[in-house]
């Protein structure tokens, strides 16, 4: 399913790209956090993308090959299946080799967001050919075929990550990186490597939540939000007073986002201590039930549909939620060489200057800031939800705005509602900088504004809809399993039965997902 995304969906992840995996292993009750984000190459400096003023270059960071951090899923798709999967690689990979050879049809979604980032995409020759139809946004209906990029997903199936990180794949991609003003070596394609990391785990009224750790914010984001949360009855409060309050631990969590977080191979992160109790209910006693705080007076203490996501549990209750990015719709919009690779542009998500906003408006911080070799920080946020009874597996893309998409979710999943409704909700969002709630058009009605606003809030209509939810929830006690899929993107939610494997069925209990 990854490798198929990074074929139809090349405005949202690819072989150019990265993600976080998160894993469950149903016979033997365990999570783990599959790391394959991109990284800084070997000649990344701090100061790489701001001028002699210390100003931040315009658009820099998001076109051309300058942009791009060395590509962690090709890495990932082989550690999984060797390390994970029943099936070799050469056979996961086949769907997305037809895909690439034989093409699909755009669609609207596509060709949206083809002409939100047209000039990048015209600026590469080979990107505009592949990507646009004579120059132009493709109509709905047209036809995408990227052989080379079939050609280099064979290497990957053939010779595994070596298919991709060295040999002829992997000149043909400096060769094309540097030649367009681009810093990669073949080192760093050499040594990229996938990190195993422990998920972050935290309780919050009874149900278990497993999500991504660092580098990616949203596991500590979504403890300290909801452990905040917890102190406060939000059943028992008027819609204003629930939405004020989740949006004063929202603005909480990603203060210390900017604070605190970063590659942890990098910088000493205070994790336990952020996704503790006792912080949170420090956190909770400076919010006014009744007034907006200001983001700026807070002291610290001591953002779309680019991305992609899916969510598959089996049937000996194996589970999957994955985020995958090239950053930026289309990423760096370069295409390396006749790989058929389209560059990320995740150098963006790094404090390129600490206290500026990155394309998303995050304000970045020390612990972001670019070093040669890090993982610039994410919000890609996988996640599980688990109580006696119930299972879910979801996520989403959206940029700064998947942590509070996710933490919306899981605060629906609490209240017992279906997985068509955690999707489909009117969504809101705080990021702590710029100090106001961003929202989709019909979240707040008139009387639910005007109140808001007569607290201190101030809104702001992001003037369409985002995220691209995908979700499972899988009933424990019937064995059931129903999924949704977001109606705001492209997706499909369904279950389906299979022919049980005898090794599978000797381990299979009787509530085991059908």
């Amino acid at each position: 399913a990854s490798a198929a995304l990074a074929v139809v969906e090349p405005q949202g992840s690819g072989l150019g790209g990265g993600g976080f995996w998160l894993l469950h292993r149903g016979q033997a009750d365990s999570s783990v956090m599959v790391d394959g984000r991109e990284r800084a190459p070997r000649a990344a400096s701090e100061d790489m993308y701001v001028d002699e003023s210390g100003e931040r270059i315009p658009r820099l960071s998001l076109d051309g090959p300058l942009a791009a951090g060395i590509p962690g899923e090709p890495a990932a798709l082989d550690h999984i299946a060797r390390h994970y999967g029943d099936l070799p690689l050469a056979r996961s990979l086949a769907p997305a080799i037809r895909l690439a050879r034989e093409g699909f049809t755009v669609n609207a979604d596509y060709q949206g967001l083809a002409r939100f980032r047209l000039e990048a995409l015209r600026a590469q020759d080979r990107a505009s050919r592949l990507f646009l139809d004579d120059g132009e946004p493709p109509e709905p209906g047209w036809r995408l075929r990227q052989p080379a990029l079939a050609r280099t997903l064979e290497r990957l199936a053939e010779d595994g990550r070596d298919g991709f990180y060295r040999g002829p794949v992997a000149r043909a991609m400096v060769d094309s990186v540097r030649a367009g003003g681009g810093i990669w070596t073949l080192a760093d394609l050499a040594e990229y490597e996938v990190i195993e990391r422990e998920p972050i785990r935290f309780d919050y009224r009874g149900i278990r939540v497993t999500s991504a750790p660092p580098p990616s914010a949203g596991g500590v984001g979504l403890a300290t939000m909801l452990n905040i949360l917890e102190r406060f009855e939000l059943a028992d409060m008027s819609r204003v007073d629930r939405v004020h309050h989740v949006v004063e631990a929202m603005r909480r969590a990603y203060r210390d986002r900017h604070r605190y977080l970063g590659d942890p191979d990098f910088v000493d992160i205070p994790v336990s201590r952020l996704t503790s109790d006792a912080y949170a209910g420090e956190l909770a006693a400076g919010i006014d039930p009744a007034r907006a705080s200001a983001s700026r007076a807070l002291t610290s203490s001591a953002g779309g549909r680019d991305t992609t996501h899916l969510s598959i549990i089996d049937t000996e209750g194996n589970r999957v939620a994955a985020t995958l990015s090239v950053n930026y719709p289309f990423g760096a919009a370069w295409v390396a060489g006749d790989t058929g690779v389209l560059l990320n542009d995740e150098m963006d998500d790094f404090a390129a200057r600490p206290g500026k906003p990155n394309a998303y408006g995050l304000i970045g911080g020390e612990p972001n800031a670019i070093a040669p070799g890090k993982r610039p920080l994410s919000s890609m946020s996988p996640t599980f939800l688990e109580t006696p009874d119930r299972v879910a597996v979801l996520g989403t893309p959206g940029g700064s705005r998947i942590i509070t998409m996710v933490l919306l979710g899981a605060l629906a999943f609490e209240r017992g509602e279906p997985p068509t409704a955690w999707v489909t909700r009117p969504r809101y969002h705080h990021q702590y900088l710029p100090d106001h709630i961003q929202h989709e058009p019909d979240t707040f009605d008139a009387d639910t504004a005007g109140a808001l606003r007569a607290m201190g809030h101030e809104l702001e209509s992001v003037g369409r809809h985002y995220g691209d939810m995908q979700a499972i929830l899988w009933d424990r006690v019937s064995g059931t399993v129903s999924a949704a899929a977001d109606p705001r993107g492209q997706g499909l939610g369904a279950s389906f039965r299979v022919e049980q494997r005898q090794a599978g069925a000797e381990g299979r209990t009787a509530n085991a997902p059908e």
